[in-house]
């Protein structure tokens, strides 16, 4: 579930990446009784669900007919500092695959990415710098790390390190491009192992959305960023 839109009076207009057909938009009349299928508190973000409908080829919205939790999330919803990143990471999913068709391999990782997040007990901090990072490999524009050496640059019009600044201005000079070189060589299991100040992780949001931009058409400044730059004072 990346965003939901009110529509009138007792409708949303819902978002959502699935495993089978990718990005789609559904219709969805929210019940009005207790027992209906369609409460509004299954709509949140990042929850993890499984839907029935039937797929009409030239319709933008689709209408679900039967919706149930897939996968339980027990702490996301509730611990102010995961939800936080929860809602900046589902906004940066809904624009980072736009268009997205089937690509299991995508939804495999954001599934897996939002079960551990829920599940993790200790630092993670860390989490959407490499979740945004990790995710550009499965729409087409993981940096290329092989050949990065203390003092290179970072070329982020063409995804690679290079000796010398490029001839554009989409670089990032050397202290820069060696953190997302760190980044990449980060899982979130041994992230915790990369202590950042506040202002660090910030700066690293931003190039990386600022590569998004590159990469993505439309991409726009993340809503929810200004609450996410106020967490984590220091891992």
């Amino acid at each position: 579930m990346l965003r939901t839109v009110k529509y009138g009076d007792s409708s949303l207009v819902v978002d959502m990446l699935t495993e089978v057909m990718g990005r789609m938009s559904f219709m969805v009349r929210l019940s009005t009784s207790r027992k209906g299928k369609m409460r509004k508190q299954l709509f949140q973000p990042l929850h993890i669900v499984e839907i029935d409908f039937d797929y009409r080829s030239n319709a933008s919205l689709q209408r679900i007919s039967d919706i149930r939790i897939a996968t339980p999330l027990v702490s996301l919803p509730f611990d102010p500092y995961k939800l936080s990143i929860a809602l900046f990471v589902a906004e940066f999913v809904y624009h980072a695959t736009k268009g997205e068709q089937a690509n299991e391999p995508l939804y495999k990782y954001v599934e897996n990415s939002i079960s551990w997040l829920d599940g993790v007990k200790g630092s993670f901090s860390n989490f959407h710098l490499v979740f945004m990072i990790r995710v550009s490999r499965f729409i087409g524009f993981l940096p290329n790390t092989e050949d990065y050496r203390e003092g290179d640059y970072f070329d982020m019009q063409n995804g690679c390190f290079c000796q010398t600044a490029p001839s554009h201005s989409h670089f990032l000079p050397p202290n820069d491009a060696s953190k997302i070189g760190m980044l990449m060589r980060l899982g979130y299991n041994t992230m915790h192992l990369c202590a950042m100040t506040r202002a660090d992780r910030n700066r690293c949001t931003e190039v990386i959305m600022e590569y998004y931009r590159l990469h993505v058409p439309g991409f726009p400044e993340l809503k929810s960023y200004p609450v996410l730059k106020q967490l984590f004072a220091q891992s």
